[in-house]
C-alpha cells in the first residue's frame, strides 16, 4: 500500500507549486505542491480501505518518506476521534514523529492527530509534559499545539479543570523564552481560552503578561471584553 501511496501523491504533483512551498516552508525536503484538501482526498479514500493498524503502519511509512506531503498525509490517516483499535500504536507513532518537528506546518498536523489521542486518554499528558523541557523547540511548542482542546472547553469538569491549570503552568514556563513561536503558542493558547474563560486568562496575563512580548500579550488579548482588558499592560 505504501508504494502505491507514494506513486498516487507523485502523480499528482505540481512542480511549479512545489518550488513555491519549499520557498514558503523553508526546509530542505522533497515537495510535490500538492494542497492540503488535495491530500485529504487520498486519505480520505485509503482510510475507507483499511482499519486503523493498517492505517498506522502506512502513516509510518509516509513520514518516514520525508516527502512534506506524503507527512501531511500520514498526519491526517491518525486524525480520528475514537479508535476501537489501534489506540496505543497511533499515539506511540505519533510521539515518534516530535523530535522530528522541524517547522509549524507538519507540527501542527501532527498535533491535531495526536489531540485526538490526548483527549481519548488524558492519562498521556504525562508523556507531553516532559516535552514541556525538551531542547527542541519545536517539541516544546507541540505540548501546548497537542493541548489546545481544554482551551476551549465552555463547561469543564473538575478533572478538565485541573488539566486545564497544569497546562497554563506550562504555558507559564515559557513566557521567560523569547523566542517567536514560543511566545506565539502562549498567546494562541491564551486567546482559545479568552472564548471559554476570559478571567482566567486575564489572571494569567496580570500575572505573566508584563514578561512576554508585545505582540503575544496583545494577541493574548484579542477577545477579553474591555472590563477584563481594564488595568492589562497590553
Amino acid at each position: 500500500m505504501l508504494k502505491a501511496a507514494l506513486a498516487a501523491l507523485n502523480g499528482a504533483a505540481n512542480p511549479e507549486k512545489a518550488a513555491e512551498m519549499a520557498a514558503y516552508h523553508k526546509v530542505d525536503r522533497p515537495y510535490l505542491g500538492i494542497p492540503v484538501p488535495q491530500v485529504e482526498d487520498f486519505t480520505d479514500a485509503w482510510r475507507a480501505e483499511m482499519d486503523v493498524l493498517a492505517r498506522v503502519d502506512l502513516a509510518a511509512g509516509l513520514w518516514d518518506s520525508n516527502i512534506h506531503e506524503a507527512r501531511v498525509a500520514a498526519c491526517k490517516l491518525l486524525t480520528q476521534a475514537r479508535m476501537k483499535e489501534g489506540d496505543t500504536p497511533a499515539f506511540d507513532l505519533i510521539c515518534t514523529w516530535a523530535p522530528q518537528f522541524d517547522a509549524w506546518a507538519l507540527a501542527d498536523h501532527a498535533c491535531i492527530a495526536l489531540q485526538k489521542r490526548l483527549v481519548a486518554n488524558p492519562q498521556r499528558l504525562d508523556v507531553i509534559e516532559d516535552w514541556t523541557v525538551s531542547p527542541l523547540m519545536w517539541m516544546r511548542r507541540a505540548a501546548l499545539v497537542a493541548t489546545l482542546p481544554w482551551a476551549k472547553i465552555n463547561h469543564p469538569k473538575p478533572e478538565d479543570s485541573a488539566i486545564r491549570e497544569r497546562i497554563l503552568d506550562w504555558a507559564a514556563l515559557y513566557v521567560p523564552d523569547r523566542d517567536w513561536f514560543m511566545q506565539k503558542v502562549v498567546a494562541w493558547w491564551l486567546r482559545d481560552l479568552s472564548k471559554h474563560d476570559g478571567a482566567r486568562t486575564a489572571a494569567f496575563l496580570a500575572e505573566h503578561g508584563p514578561y512576554m512580548k508585545a505582540f503575544a500579550r496583545k494577541e493574548a488579548a484579542q477577545y477579553l471584553p474591555e472590563d477584563l482588558r481594564a488595568g492589562l499592560a497590553l
